[in-house]
């Protein structure tokens, strides 16, 4: 999944990006909300982390204009004022959450987990697929009995593939989620970890997950064949 973070404090940005990436999501960074606008309206976030004092333009701004936009990405903003006026002003801006400087990460991560199930309306934490399943909170990789140790960027394809399930996903709509705004887009790497997966989860004797649709991209459903 592809978390924006909108941050002009440099060691805050650098240490949520690498908690975040830890967590095997793929971040955006941008050091001020005329370009962290400009990435929330241009590209496809399941997140968005948004400090409201920013330079160029706040972070009230940047959250009016995404909604303006029609976008329903949820956005957690971040803010030094704690006063229940500036919550208040900031949730009515478009916000789905707040949370005060300094904050601590474990919380954070919390609630930027919580804000990515509100669209599921709150499913089982756990995702599965005839015997496959992912825990995301324990980053657990699980086919029958046999526990699958999968590197972070196969962790999270897969992770996406199960949120959408039965659905035909393009390399561009993988690309978006999965891979940050440094992923050269003309690359064989979405194939290569395709491939890997692959081996990895389609074990011998069980049915196969991962499909290839010619011209389109891939899906993962129980299906007799390709």
């Amino acid at each position: 999944m592809r978390i924006l973070i909108v941050e002009d404090e440099q060691k805050i940005a650098d240490s949520l990006k690498a908690s975040l990436e830890a967590e095997f999501f793929a971040v955006d960074h941008a050091e001020d909300g005329q370009h962290g606008s400009f990435l929330a309206r241009t590209n496809e976030y399941d997140l968005i982390i948004l400090d409201n004092m920013l330079p160029k333009k706040k972070g009230i701004e940047v959250c009016k204009e995404i909604r303006e936009e029609g976008l329903k990405v949820p956005i957690l903003m971040l803010s030094v004022e704690d006063s229940s006026e500036t919550k208040i002003i900031l949730l009515n801006a478009g916000a789905d959450d707040y949370m005060t400087k300094p904050f601590v990460l474990g919380e954070l991560l919390a609630r930027i987990r919580a804000l990515l199930r509100r669209p599921q309306q709150a499913v089982n934490t756990i995702l599965e697929i005839n015997n496959l399943t992912l825990n995301p909170q324990r980053c657990i990789v699980t086919r029958g009995d046999k526990e699958i140790y999968l590197p972070r960027k196969e962790f999270a394809l897969l992770e996406y593939m199960l949120r959408n399930q039965g659905i035909a996903l393009s390399r561009s709509m993988i690309m978006e989620h999965v891979w940050d705004e440094n992923a050269d887009p003309f690359s064989n790497t979405i194939e290569s970890h395709i491939l890997s997966l692959r081996k990895k989860i389609d074990l011998p004797n069980e049915r196969k997950l991962i499909h290839t649709l010619p011209g389109r991209g891939y899906i993962l459903d129980i299906r007799s064949s390709e």
